[in-house]
């Protein structure tokens, strides 16, 4: 087997960062339908979605995309910092960092389950801030991997990119597939999320860490340098 993942990395990176789209999916889902209104993934929609109720719209949120957008912020920060002299590619700090997203997102579901079936305010808004950490964390990884068109937390620009270079846009040519496997991704991933949520919040969050400790796995195990 990993004789089996070594054998090309590009590819490996790619599906591992197409799985953790769909989780991020998963996870953005749970967020805006479980947690108020807040994700915990796309900030592009916090930030939104925090200007629209600073204005003074009604039933939004205020306090929960805030908590998000710092725990992202960071999150990303830590990333950064832990691989700032590390080498391009899945390195052993890599793994480390996906298992600790792994772990974080396993730990957001103590406020959630300690509380019941009705978490009152500020065990969401930890979950919240953990969550958010997590994602900031997986993203930052993902942009130290580099696979191109592929953040594992958003999609937009991807969307651009598919429309813009198709044959009804620019016509130059584009790796579609991956394009439009990450925007398919995340929409299922977010209805798993939603689905998961009909049954309890503590299970879309729990498929989600469940999926981002096995890309941790499965990634060291395909590193070149890999014992």
């Amino acid at each position: 087997m990993r004789a089996l993942l070594r054998r090309d990395q590009d590819r490996l990176h790619l599906v591992l960062m197409l799985v953790l789209t769909f989780s991020t999916g998963v996870v953005d889902a749970v967020g805006y339908l479980g947690l108020d209104r807040v994700f915990t993934g796309n900030m592009t929609g916090n930030v939104v979605i925090l200007g629209m109720a600073l204005t003074g719209a009604e039933n939004l949120p205020i306090v929960g995309p805030i908590v998000a957008l710092v725990g992202f912020v960071l999150g990303a920060m830590a990333a950064g910092a832990a691989l700032r002299r590390s080498a391009k590619g899945w390195t052993a700090r890599a793994t480390t960092l996906l298992t600790v997203v792994g772990l974080l997102v396993t730990a957001s579901l103590i406020p959630v389950l300690a509380s019941g079936s009705d978490a009152p305010d500020a065990a969401l808004l930890v979950t919240t801030g953990i969550l958010g950490g997590a994602m900031g964390m997986q993203a930052g990884v993902a942009r130290h991997l580099g696979v191109a068109d592929v953040t594992t937390v958003v999609v937009t620009s991807t969307l651009v990119g598919l429309a813009f270079d198709s044959w009804f846009g620019r016509r130059n040519g584009q790796k579609w597939v991956r394009r439009l496997l990450a925007v398919v991704l995340i929409a299922l991933g977010a209805l798993s999320g939603a689905a998961l949520l009909q049954i309890g919040l503590a299970w879309g969050i729990a498929l989600a860490a469940v999926l981002t400790l096995v890309v941790a796995a499965l990634g060291h195990l395909g590193r070149p340098d890999a014992a």
